[in-house]
């Protein structure tokens, strides 16, 4: 296999494909016929019941990262210093993330998407409210890193059942638009915060506990959406459950016309796949590893450097706030709404571009954007320029283009590798990434932005910027061109029958 995309032709080879479990062989159009449904009412129940989980993490975030001086405050019931929320709490919960990630991808891949959706947002929601009932750090940093578990598992399951459900024309703004959403959450856990530490309204012991307490109704709201999304016909079709796909896909057919008033046209495509129960562990690493590299190097460059420079801003911003420019813990919510409705900005005016303008251009240059003004912006902070909105609106402009960087990494390693992988491929780059950066970044970045030295500050900002530029430079000459194409041109399923030759990617 070849580090470029394949291209198919029509005669069936003969034999069962590598690593293949059981299962007939069977040729379908399943996958052209969803990649021609215009956009309707279907798409976005997909959107709402699946893209809404980016806002509960969010939210969670946010909210301990702007509690935590009130957590660590006499009286709040937890003996525990603002240190360890932004350096020991934020690391278990990304090191649960990047676990679950793992753990819930390979089952994802292995026993379907809808399942796993469902579980892992069972965890999340159970984990979040043990939180909110912490009587001990023990027990606080015990369930934070399983709440971490139960998200990591949705990014997986997730972000492969909507880039398998939209079509092709809108997968790149509609992944960008989900995967940034994350902000919304963000910005209602920052004015969230700023109720929660309001002791005239609830006490000290109290309003933190709330805040978790709303991320369990929110959860359980979404959990009432998601009941209807359904499997992901691309998964049955591989997994010896073809009827089900044509069934499915033939529903969904009927409800668009209905919807539009006119038929849908005829696919033009069809692919030979030999059925399979589960794809081995081994087959998926060697698949990413030695037949797409460059992909791979593409998608570690991606998630590292955008971890590092989120976590450089966004571990550290409260106390940067509170030590610099004497803004009080109770406000900072304030703040950091703006710098999460930059965010969300982002990926909703830049998306289209994506898909228009193009992957590579779009992602190299968000990236080294990014980290060039982060690069401004510490120089400006060094000088003594700065004060606290002026840094905010920095800090604004800097993520209203790294947050759309940030969301074409998920879209890029959920549409570059074949559809028996993609889960998993997502888990693994997720997880290395996100280790590297948000692992390493909190506990590097709490002790650099809370010594109340400048230079400290200027440090932390100039690794995240330059990880930034470097990804971006990666992408320049290794992005692919996945704009338009179907996924499974971008890269051919392990179960596919047709022979393979190379194209340009």
């Amino acid at each position: 296999m070849s580090d470029s995309a394949p291209k198919r032709h029509r005669e069936p080879a003969g034999g069962p494909a590598a690593g293949s479990a059981g299962g007939g062989t069977i040729t379908t159009d399943v996958p052209a016929r969803l990649d021609r449904l215009p956009w309707s009412r279907w798409h976005w129940m997909i959107v709402i019941g699946l893209g809404t989980v980016w806002i509960l993490d969010g939210l969670e975030v946010t909210t301990v990262g702007n509690i935590a001086g009130r957590l660590s405050e006499p009286g709040s019931g937890l003996d525990i210093s603002a240190s360890q929320i932004t350096g020991l709490t934020a690391a278990l919960y990304v090191a649960g993330s990047c676990t679950g990630a793992l753990f819930f991808g390979w089952l994802t891949d292995r026993f379907g998407r809808k399942k796993l959706f469902m579980i892992t947002l069972a965890v999340y929601l159970t984990a979040t409210a043990m939180t909110a009932l912490s009587f001990s750090t023990w027990w606080f940093f015990t369930f934070r890193f399983l709440t971490g578990f139960g998200i990591g598992g949705e990014y997986a399951a997730i972000n492969s059942a909507i880039d398998e459900l939209i079509p092709s024309k809108y997968r790149g703004r509609v992944d960008l638009i989900i995967n940034g959403s994350y902000w919304l959450g963000a910005v209602g856990g920052s004015l969230l915060s700023v109720v929660a530490l309001n002791t005239n309204i609830f006490p000290v012991n109290v309003g933190w506990r709330l805040t978790f307490a709303l991320g369990v109704v929110l959860g359980l709201v979404i959990m009432l959406v998601r009941r209807h999304v359904p499997e992901s016909p691309r998964w049955q079709f591989i997994h010896g459950q073809a009827d089900e796909a044509n069934a499915l896909v033939g529903d969904v057919e009927k409800e668009i016309e209905r919807e539009k008033g006119k038929r849908l046209p005829r696919a033009e495509t069809e692919m030979v796949i030999h059925q399979r129960k589960s794809i081995g562990f081994w087959l998926i690493a060697k698949t990413v590893f030695r037949g797409y590299p460059k992909r791979a190097v593409l998608g570690l460059s991606l998630f590292i450097g955008q971890a590092f420079l989120y976590n450089a801003i966004t571990f550290g911003f409260g106390n940067i706030l509170t030590t610099f420019f004497d803004v009080s813990t109770g406000s900072t919510g304030y703040y950091f709404a703006v710098i999460a409705a930059g965010n969300f900005l982002g990926p909703l005016l830049l998306g289209r571009l994506f898909d228009t303008v193009g992957r590579r251009i779009m992602i190299s240059s968000t990236y080294i954007l990014s980290g060039l003004l982060l690069f401004g912006t510490a120089y400006l902070f060094n000088r003594g320029s700065l004060d606290a909105t002026t840094m905010t609106a920095c800090w604004c402009v800097v993520l209203f283009f790294a947050s759309a960087g940030a969301s074409s990494a998920y879209l890029t390693v959920s549409e570059i590798f074949p559809m028996e992988t993609r889960a998993m491929a997502i888990a693994f780059f997720y997880a290395i990434g996100t280790a590297a950066g948000g692992i390493t970044g909190p506990l590097v970045f709490s002790d650099l932005t809370k010594s109340g030295v400048v230079g400290d500050t200027v440090e932390a900002f100039v690794i995240g910027a330059s990880l930034m530029c470097a990804a971006g430079l990666v992408a320049a000459f290794l992005a692919v061109k996945a704009e338009g194409r179907s996924l499974e041109d971008i890269a051919s399923p392990l179960s596919s029958a047709e022979p393979e030759s190379a194209a340009a990617a």
